[in-house]
């Protein structure tokens, strides 16, 4: 009969733990747009968003990224921290279940007879001065979740599991999206180093001509003056252009897990032109719930402080525990017998009935937790379609920047050679040829930084989709 009883109240636990007190969680109605504003309407394929730096079809970018994805510090960090998620979740789930133990001991003593009890006792017949207290047991306890109060601490732990992991697939995204951005700007100045290199070419043997028109009484003192100011003026473009290479290459470098300096040489060679990736085609906003991290741990994390409430909330309402021991107990020898045997049971009720209001403000504080997660979790989403809008705006632009500096440089190279000969004849001065000089490297300076301000606004746009995972 005891049995069916115990059996009973067990069932009736089980059934009532599954009615947990406090809210169930349900996801947030989306707010996104049913298309990107900016966005081209077409029917070619959306791009793969898993490892979007493999569309550039730079082997040396695909290298450098890998690398960083398996040695960034950064990255280790966030994953040992979703280990630490992960543990506070499995101790979640033990809560849930019995604890047991077991203890042997054996203890010995011998008697003063010089204290209180051993003046009396030792002189009672068989009294023993020296003894030895053998115990040895096993004991179990459980705490009855009546109330939900365990599960809902459980599911609100789960919940921030998810979130650290969305955390570190952050981590993940940004490190790709680093390193990529660093390689560009490390092309960039290359790039740029290359032109103004080639422009103190140009303006040399300018100065060159007018040295020997000079010899001949063709030139100037003055035109000899302005034209080495002008190739000392495009030499002092070169120390910023070598400071941005530089601090870029340590970027990298530390992006990698490495000391400055250690992966420099592989970005010695001459820089290439990228091959930008289309985005003409983008995912609906809608896939940014599952894309992007940042929204992804919001909405977990809101699921965590609705599971919090629960457990707030539990607090009004009693504890139940049940707890056993079985154990054995000898002070003669280690005796295990009906003899020896000494059980225990304890069954336990705690409930705060007056605490002043604590329960009241540890309910009000989930409550006000959880408001500031959903107000959270909607800014995660209009934050994720800015970002996304930003770098499409940003990319359309620069195609456009990009073109008309295209015609920019083929009409200034024309207007420059026809100056120069111009100025052989006589036609027209020095300063016409130096302006058409300036013209023309400033416009293909603007180019180069525009190509790779092109391909950043790329790589930007994928980790705006959360691309990268």
């Amino acid at each position: 009969m005891k049995i069916a009883t115990l059996a009973l109240s067990a069932l009736a636990a089980a059934v009532m733990s599954a009615c947990a007190v406090g809210p169930n969680y349900a996801r947030p109605a989306s707010t996104m747009p049913a298309t990107f504003p900016h966005a081209q309407a077409t029917t070619a394929a959306a791009p793969a968003l898993d490892a979007w730096w493999q569309q550039f079809h730079d082997p040396v970018l695909t290298r450098i990224v890998d690398r960083a994805l398996a040695q960034n510090l950064d990255l280790a960090a966030a994953m040992a921290r979703v280990e630490q998620a992960r543990a506070v979740a499995r101790l979640s789930d033990a809560n849930l279940m019995p604890k047991g133990e077991a203890s042997a001991q054996a203890a010995g003593e011998r008697q003063s007879l010089a204290s209180p009890l051993g003046k009396i006792a030792h002189n009672f017949p068989g009294y023993q001065r020296e003894a030895t207290l053998y115990d040895l047991g096993a004991g179990a306890s459980w705490e009855i979740d009546l109330f939900g109060g365990l599960h809902r601490e459980r599911e609100a732990d789960r919940a921030e599991a998810d979130a650290a992991e969305a955390d570190g697939l952050g981590v993940r995204i940004s490190v790709a999206a680093e390193a990529a951005d660093a390689y560009f700007r490390v092309r960039a100045a290359q790039a740029r180093t290359q032109i103004a290199q080639a422009q103190i070419k140009t303006d040399a043997d300018l100065l060159d001509l007018i040295n020997l028109r000079m010899h001949d009484g063709l030139a100037t003192r003055r035109e000899q003056a302005e034209a080495e100011a002008r190739v000392a003026q495009v030499r002092t473009t070169l120390p910023p252009l070598q400071t941005e290479l530089e601090v870029q290459l340590n970027r990298l470098d530390v992006l990698m897990g490495a000391q400055p300096g250690s992966y420099a040489a592989e970005l010695a060679s001459t820089p290439t032109e990228a091959a930008i990736p289309s985005l003409a085609t983008l995912p609906a906003p809608e896939t940014l719930l599952r894309r992007r991290p940042d929204v992804i741990a919001a909405e977990r994390r809101l699921a965590a402080s609705s599971a919090r409430i629960g457990v707030a909330t539990s607090e009004y309402y009693p504890k139940f525990s049940v707890s056993a021991l079985l154990g054995f107990e000898s002070l003669s020898s280690a005796e295990i017998s009906s003899r020896t045997f000494q059980p225990q049971a304890l069954a336990g009720l705690h409930w705060r009935l007056f605490d002043f209001g604590r329960v009241d403000a540890e309910v009000a504080k989930a409550k006000g937790v959880n408001a500031e997660a959903l107000a959270r979790y909607r800014q995660s989403m209009l934050r994720a379609t800015e970002d996304v809008e930003d770098a499409l705006i940003t990319q359309t632009q620069l195609d456009v920047q990009r073109r008309e500096l295209e015609k920019e440089i083929a009409a200034s190279a024309d207007a420059r050679n026809s100056a120069e000969e111009a100025y052989k004849g006589g036609a027209v001065s020095l300063l016409e040829v130096l302006e058409q000089d300036r013209q023309l490297l400033s416009a293909r300076d603007q180019l180069a930084s525009a190509d790779a301000n092109t391909a950043r606004a790329t790589v930007a746009a994928f980790r705006a989709l959360g691309g990268g995972w």
